[in-house]
């Protein structure tokens, strides 16, 4: 791989448009989609129904397809497809270190317009050629816009047209903002400590700059500018969607009784009406070989007006891994979508007893696309795997007609647990009372993210979500997958709960079986999962934890990197939602565990 080029899989979730890229010769910002060029007949569209449908409500885009990125090519001879870059920031530090007579370290601040025209070196008058580095800080709002510090307004606390020369000077070796000053020749000075301050509003209003969108593109804004790290995690969020690609049952016949709805099925109320009605030549036609039982259902779902579009993206999931036929597999595993449900004898046993299937899912096919960013905070869907309609999230382009996405092919273990054992949980004592607690915490979130549409995900979630990390923890020990290539889809709507743990890559890897050969041992893999969450290395802190006290992580129970926290990559919610005191008896013992100590 060139030291200039990504991954295609990174320009859908790291570095797609919007963000910033440190490469060895400089610092870039990847362009909107409008400025990708594309051999549309080497790079054909990614079919998805189901996520098309979802998204072109989100985007209210009819005509919207999904594609690759363009992958680059040695060949001289063929069309170049590529990703345009923009140069950003503008404004580079000066390599030479200088000293000031009180002994502190000092380096030059210069603009792009005085470099030569490879951007990599400044002429300076003393020293001659110097060589120079994109500087760190930027300013950002909420919105995602994004631009270059105005230095010279920042040092001197007002709009200015000083003629002097701008230093960086480090006052001291810790690397803290505290430490490091914008220094004006004229003699005023400023620490980027202030500048952090969101208080002070020290960086002013945003211009609605959108530099990814190319020149010309700012809109009005006025929120306040707040300091970014170019390099740091929170510069960049995107905004992804992702379905799993699980045929459908209801949707063919959903879509045939629609299509007949006005003109014949709307009157149909009992079976008897259904018949009468199947005489008609075009009616007959149209549900030969659907079964009666089937068309009422389907009547029932569509003058309900719960249309296919309408359905969560994992109800559709969860009705058909849970219908997965049993073992043992009398045809090869092929398509998209492939599992059978463990025979009970082969799994059973008295720690497992609240569960009621394990699948085995020897092919699936994930699809994932790119709707925006944000920045400083990210905006994923919610618990249902939905996307919120207004959000405000930074778009990819001027003119939006495709979304960047990509497609992995893998295998994974699915679970569900009955529903009467959660509900029976749910009412004992100790456990409202431990959801009081993270209720306050989840509070105390919100009243810092006033702007959030988000609820309390409810503490079926917060325990599933909590299981899933410790079974994914103690699987990848041995599945032969690393822990980070695991991730995982937790169903938690009301009646039905599951987990899906699960691995896919764009080649072979994510098809090689280690996850069905570790969900045939699945009794051993929850054994130890259980029994490494009872104690955590941070013991007694993590246990004792009170997330609506400890406000750094308010969306946290008894949950740290020692016992829960797993790779980013891994965790549908970014690691939030967790408390094992849920799960399993702790050292606080709450009396609040699902899974009871024997």
């Amino acid at each position: 791989m060139s030291k200039d080029q990504l991954r295609s899989s990174q320009m859908i979730t790291t570095y797609g448009p919007g963000a910033m890229v440190d490469l060895p010769d400089g610092s870039i910002m990847v362009a909107g989609l409008d400025h990708w060029n594309y051999d549309a007949t080497a790079i054909p569209t990614i079919e998805e129904p189901r996520l098309l449908d979802k998204l072109r409500r989100v985007l209210d885009v009819q005509n919207l397809t999904l594609r690759t990125p363009p992958p680059s090519t040695e060949d001289a001879r063929s069309f170049h497809p590529n990703v345009v870059v923009w140069r950003f920031p503008e404004w580079f530090i000066v390599q030479r270190t200088a000293a000031t007579p009180t002994g502190y370290r000092r380096r030059r601040l210069v603009h792009m317009t005085s470099l030569d025209d490879n951007y990599k070196y400044y002429r300076d008058r003393d020293y001659g050629r110097q060589a120079v580095v994109p500087i760190r800080f930027v300013r950002a709002c909420k919105s995602g816009h994004i631009g270059d510090i105005d230095w010279k307004a920042f040092v001197h606390q007002k709009p200015s047209d000083c003629p002097r020369d701008l230093w960086i000077e480090e006052r001291g070796t810790s690397g803290e903002l505290e430490v490091i000053f914008v220094v004006c020749e004229c003699g005023e000075s400023r620490s980027m400590s202030q500048a952090a301050r969101r208080d002070l509003r020290a960086l002013g209003s945003c211009n609605g700059a959108r530099p990814w969108l190319g020149p010309g593109t700012k809109e009005s804004c006025g929120q306040a500018n707040w300091l970014l790290i170019r390099s740091a995690s929170n510069a960049y969020f995107p905004q992804t969607m992702s379905v799993i690609s699980i045929p459908d049952s209801r949707g063919p016949v959903d879509q045939v009784v629609r299509q007949l709805w006005d003109d014949f099925l709307s009157e149909v109320q009992t079976a008897e009406d259904l018949s009468r009605v199947r005489r008609k030549p075009t009616v007959a036609s149209r549900l030969q070989g659907i079964d009666d039982a089937v068309v009422m259902e389907s009547i029932a779902r569509v003058r309900a007006g719960s249309e296919e579009q309408d359905r969560p993206i994992k109800a559709v999931e969860f009705e058909a891994l849970s219908e997965a036929k049993d073992e043992p597999i009398t045809d090869v595993p092929d398509g998209d979508f492939f599992a059978r449900a463990l025979p009970r004898p082969k799994w059973d046993s008295e720690a497992m007893s609240s569960f009621e299937r394990v699948v085995l899912v020897h092919r699936l096919r994930e699809v994932a696309a790119q709707v925006g960013f944000t920045r400083f905070e990210a905006a994923g869907p919610n618990i249902d795997g939905e996307l919120e309609l207004d959000v405000k999230r930074a778009p990819l382009a001027l003119d939006i007609s495709w979304l960047p996405a990509r497609e992995n092919r893998g295998e994974g273990i699915f679970v569900r647990l009955k529903p009467e054992a959660i509900d029976s949980w749910l009412k004992r004592p100790a456990v409202q009372q431990r959801g009081k607690l993270l209720s306050e915490g989840f509070d105390r979130w919100r009243a810092d993210h006033r702007g959030s549409n988000i609820d309390f995900p409810g503490l079926p979630y917060y325990m599933l979500h909590s299981l899933s990390h410790l079974l994914l923890t103690a699987i990848s020990l041995e599945c032969g997958y690393p822990g980070s290539s695991l991730r995982e889809r937790i169903y938690a709507s009301a009646g039905a709960y599951g987990i899906l743990i699960h691995t896919g890559s764009s080649d072979a890897e994510g098809t090689l079986g280690g996850l069905v050969l570790a969900a045939r041992d699945i009794r051993r893999h929850f054994a130890r999962a259980i029994e490494s969450g009872t104690l955590c290395s941070n013991d007694p802190v993590c246990a004792f934890q009170v997330p609506a006290e400890q406000g750094h992580q308010p969306l946290l129970g008894s949950a740290c990197h020692g016992c829960l926290l797993v790779a980013e990559t891994s965790c549908e919610q970014r690691n939030d939602y967790l408390d094992r005191a849920l799960v399993v008896p702790t050292l606080e013992a709450l009396g609040c565990a699902f899974f009871r100590e024997s």
